[in-house]
């Protein structure tokens, strides 16, 4: 991508495909130019999502991080993918997982025939869960991203409960979430099912009954995934995400699957995380499905702040919201202006998020270590003190 040297002065140059032509036209000095300028680097990283205004003073290389595998990563540089390896302070033992290199980072690299990762630069935005089992850790599932489409079947696959869940992990990732309810060409009650997931998320949420193959389809979200626009697609297996996939490229890609008649509940056909540069120019991360979404403790539930806010209005501050005179909670369930679904969610996920939260400062606790005993001040000493 770049090739660095140093101008009289001491500053690096970028070279660049643009500056060599303009060099051969007015000789060297004529190419001392800073990423800040350099508008066709600019518009070729845009195609894998860089939205910045100028690019990083540095001499290294830049690229974006489109794939994770056992070896190694894969990265694309606007112009070419090529594999690279982490530097060695990225595999020291005990380091967070999410300091180290994820699927969407955009990353510096040497300039090495065999590349090497050096750092990753600032995330805007990173979409997290606690990973699945006992032990507590978070796990990245994409980073700088606008978007997160969260696909859902219009089948035995549609769950509000769960949608609310997805909502509820990406509250604090910095991007905006999507909500896709595929499968709407089929035989059942689109405008039924819509409205009623309407009922239960705020006024602003963006919802959008789709067929994913439907080509119209890449019209429709278009608004999302424009040039230097990133999204990730998350969901179940079997609720739609290759197929959809398959239709914003424009060709038969990803490999697809057929769902289970009993559940609809589909196989794992996508294995891995994979940035991918779609016709629209904008890049999808498509991901496979996610069998278990648990909180990282981090929420803030923003998602029901109408329940927060009816709490606050109970006669009493410690109102346990069962049968306590003047409890707003109980009143807007009896009323119907709360539904017994809706709030039933808002407790599982506010339990969850307690727990989640109690076991992360305790994780913190560990990590830190017991505080060393400070030695008493010279002249503090008293007699008879061994």
């Amino acid at each position: 991508m770049h090739a660095a040297g140093r101008v009289p002065d001491g500053r690096h140059r970028i070279v660049t495909a643009s500056v060599r032509a303009r060099e051969a036209e007015s000789g060297p000095e004529a190419g001392i130019i800073t990423a800040m300028t350099d508008s066709s680097d600019l518009a070729r990283l845009r195609h894998i999502g860089w939205r910045d205004p100028a690019l990083p003073d540095d001499p290294r290389r830049l690229a974006r991080v489109v794939a994770q595998h056992r070896a190694g990563y894969e990265v694309h540089d606007g112009s070419v993918a090529f594999n690279a390896q982490p530097a060695g302070h990225f595999l020291k033992r005990g380091l967070d997982p999410s300091l180290r290199p994820s699927v969407g980072d955009f990353v510096l690299l040497d300039h090495a025939n065999h590349p090497v990762i050096e750092e990753v630069l600032p995330r805007r935005s990173v979409l997290t869960r606690a990973a699945a089992g006992e032990r507590y850790e978070r796990q990245i599932i994409a980073t700088n991203i606008d978007y997160v489409l969260v696909i859902t079947g219009l089948d035995g696959d549609f769950n509000p409960s769960r949608i609310e869940r997805y909502l509820t992990l990406v509250e604090g990732s910095g991007a905006r979430p999507v909500v896709l309810l595929s499968k709407a060409d089929t035989e059942v009650d689109v405008e039924g099912a819509v409205n009623a997931l309407r009922e239960r998320l705020p006024g602003d949420a963006a919802v959008h009954a789709i067929n994913a193959k439907d080509p119209g389809t890449v019209a429709l979200l278009a608004g999302y995934l424009g040039p230097g626009s990133s999204a990730v697609l998350v969901g179940s297996s079997g609720a739609g995400k290759s197929t959809l996939t398959n239709t914003l490229l424009g060709e038969e890609r990803m490999a697809t699957g057929a769902v289970r008649t009993h559940d609809s509940r589909g196989r794992h056909t996508t294995t891995h995380r994979a940035l991918l540069s779609l016709p629209t120019g904008g890049c999808l991360i498509d991901t496979p499905g996610m069998r278990e979404l648990k909180l990282t403790g981090e929420e803030n539930l923003d998602l029901f702040a109408d329940i927060e806010t009816l709490s606050s209005q109970c006669r009493f501050a410690d109102c346990g919201h069962s049968n306590e005179p003047g409890c707003a909670i109980q009143a807007a369930l009896a009323s119907g202006e709360l539904s017994p679904q809706r709030w039933r969610n808002y407790l599982k996920l506010h339990d969850e998020r307690e727990e989640q939260a109690a076991t992360l400062e305790a994780r913190l606790k560990r990590k830190a270590g017991p505080k060393p005993v400070a030695k008493p001040k010279r002249g503090e000493w008293r007699r008879g003190d061994g």
